[in-house]
């Protein structure tokens, strides 16, 4: 299954009617016109791509929670919506970029939320969460090291641990939302925080192989599958993997 014509040609309407002028300065501090120009195609090329591979994961009549929303996911916000009929709940704090969405979304059934998403009410069976957990600007002490390239000289190591606190606190409210088996996508980047919340909470997990490029923030998008909670035999007999990034994550 992939997105069928009929919604790639809504995805298409959609970016058309986006008011590129009032996006620029949300994304750029200068020269946001002159981005957009540029990324523009290939943000709806490179999420309808990524929408194809979600309509293929997801049953139908479900509903999802997406964290940090922005105009890199509405391709997958119309395929999920059109393709599958499952509810889709987008929250993003930046008032003036969803005053924006919304006005191009009218008539498509998706509604931005202004709000933080941890204030959703479950459950949801898939969860998107890209580029939000090392977003530079929110978490500048935790996303040079999320990404290998942070200063030992300047950097901060009380500043990270608040940071890494507000990070697992977004985490742990966000994915005790789903219901299990579950899917997740996310930045290969942020794997990790993934990874670490189902070792606390014992959840099978198993991160997919292959990478989906992204056209705005640069992060390779992939797909967790959350399965079910172990019990406590299993608890007992199991063996912890202590290395959540090896791509086969989990309990063996």
């Amino acid at each position: 299954m992939t997105v069928s014509l009929r919604t790639r040609r809504e995805i298409h309407r959609l970016f058309d009617r986006l008011d590129y002028h009032r996006l620029g300065p949300v994304y750029c501090y200068e020269g946001g016109e002159e981005f957009w120009r540029a990324r523009r195609e290939p943000c709806r090329r490179l999420g309808t791509k990524i929408a194809d591979a979600l309509v293929r994961k997801l049953s139908p009549n479900g509903r999802s929670l997406y964290v940090g929303a922005g105009v890199a996911e509405l391709p997958c916000l119309l395929a999920e919506s059109l393709e599958l009929h499952r509810q889709v709940e987008p929250y993003n704090l930046r008032r003036t970029e969803v005053a924006t969405l919304n006005r191009a979304c009218q008539g498509s059934g998706i509604t931005f939320r202004a709000r933080t998403a941890q204030v959703a009410r479950g459950p949801f069976d898939h969860l998107w969460i890209v580029s939000v957990l090392n977003d530079p600007e929110r978490f500048p002490d935790l996303s040079p090291l999320s990404y290998g390239n942070a200063n030992p000289v300047t950097f901060n190591p009380a500043r990270f641990e608040r940071q890494r606190r507000t990070v697992q606190s977004i985490v742990n409210r966000c994915l005790a939302k789903l219901s299990l088996p579950a899917l997740v996508t996310t930045s290969v980047e942020e794997v990790v925080w993934i990874a670490d919340w189902c070792h606390r909470h014992r959840v099978r997990y198993h991160v997919e192989r292959k990478y989906y490029p992204t056209a705005l923030v640069g992060d390779p998008v992939c797909f967790i599958q959350l399965s079910r909670s172990l019990g406590n035999a299993e608890r007992k007999n199991s063996r912890y993997t202590t290395n959540p990034v090896g791509l086969e994550g989990g309990f063996r």
